[in-house]
């Protein structure tokens, strides 16, 4: 690891003048909250600073609730988001989400900013000794024609396949979050979630939008119709501390006749970013819940997918893990005693 400066800023504002005196400077500097990301990137060189800024002290630690939604400070822990009473009760699908990722250890020091801003596990980026377009633009990308197991098969392009990791993020989508952030010079902005991840194509290094030290301060997440039900499903290859193969995020409101009043519809472990399944969503919105609906859904959401040499069964994965999903969102109006008439439609 090479030599760092280390400043701890105490408010945001001393935080982002330390980022444009670093711009300004020609020196690479880098946020610190957590630290479960920042720090193993560092100390395997794939991350090389030469100063890091602690923000770790500086609020935007608080979860409030409003009539409306949720707003969650950038710096509150994983751990302490999951476990938000008003979080599992209203917003339940963020914490199934957060609780299947990582470990007990990780989300407690994980933050919620941090998490939406991790970088890939990709073993490519994380060997410093492969070509990585991400690492060094232009350089190649070794997964390209390397074991492309865990890679993504939607949002890919020429310059990279890696997969984004979270699974909190994959909930926020379907949530229809919104990130607000805070640029350098004061001014502030807010960005729907879904508008917030960018796709490879040429620029693989630029991962969402924010621009150089720019500072995210919370994010809101507006609650759900107060009829809707929802799930988070993750598949992967076991049960506790490892990354999602295939998870989907299922968001449905169902009328008593059978007939889907709304769905939204996530999907993670298959794309280069938190995917929104939009044409799943158009096919089941209007339609009467049943499991062969489902399935035209799930060919639909992954009706784009590009796969490699050994991540196919990937496609088949997630569909059967969106179709398991929407099974269990249904089943739970089946339980309120909605549309008795199609119970035998959905096993």
């Amino acid at each position: 690891m090479k030599p760092f400066q280390y400043v701890r800023a105490t408010d945001e504002e001393s935080a982002s003048r330390e980022m444009a005196r670093s711009a300004s400077d020609g020196r690479v500097a880098s946020f610190l909250a957590g630290g479960t990301t920042v720090l193993d990137l560092m100390k395997i060189n794939v991350m090389s600073p030469d100063k890091i800024i602690d923000i770790g002290r500086i609020g935007l630690d608080q979860i409030d609730t409003f009539d409306r939604g949720v707003r969650i400070g950038a710096n509150v822990r994983n751990a302490d988001l999951a476990f938000n009473p008003e979080i599992q009760s209203r917003l339940p699908l963020l914490s199934e989400a957060l609780l299947s990722g990582a470990s007990a250890q990780i989300r407690q020091m994980a933050t919620t900013a941090g998490n939406a801003l991790q970088k890939t596990r990709c073993s490519y980026f994380r060997d410093d000794t492969a070509a990585c377009n991400k690492r060094v633009l232009g350089s190649g990308c070794s997964a390209l024609n390397g074991f492309d197991r865990s890679m993504a098969v939607l949002g890919t392009s020429d310059s990279c396949i890696a997969t984004h990791p979270s699974d909190m993020c994959v909930a926020l989508i379907a949530l229809n979050a919104v990130v607000h952030s805070r640029a350098t010079d004061g001014s502030e902005r807010k960005t729907p979630f879904g508008e917030f991840y960018c796709l490879p194509e040429k620029t693989p290094e630029r991962e969402n939008i924010l621009k150089p030290g720019e500072i995210i301060r919370h994010l809101f997440v507006p609650f759900l119709p107060s009829r809707a039900k929802s799930h988070y499903l993750k598949v992967r290859d076991r049960a506790s501390y490892e990354f999602a193969l295939a998870s989907a995020a299922v968001v449905l409101d169902i009328h008593d006749s059978g007939v889907i009043q709304e769905a939204r519809v996530g999907l993670g472990g298959v794309a280069t970013k938190p995917w929104r399944a939009t044409e799943a969503e158009r096919c089941l919105t209007g339609q009467i819940a049943s499991t062969d609906l489902f399935e035209r859904a799930a060919e639909l959401a992954m009706g784009t997918a590009v796969p490699g040499r050994f991540n196919k069964f990937k496609i088949e994965l997630a569909q059967r893990t969106l179709v398991s999903a929407l099974e269990t969102v249904a089943g739970q109006f089946q339980q309120s005693g909605w549309g008795s008439d199609q119970k035998d439609k959905i096993a």
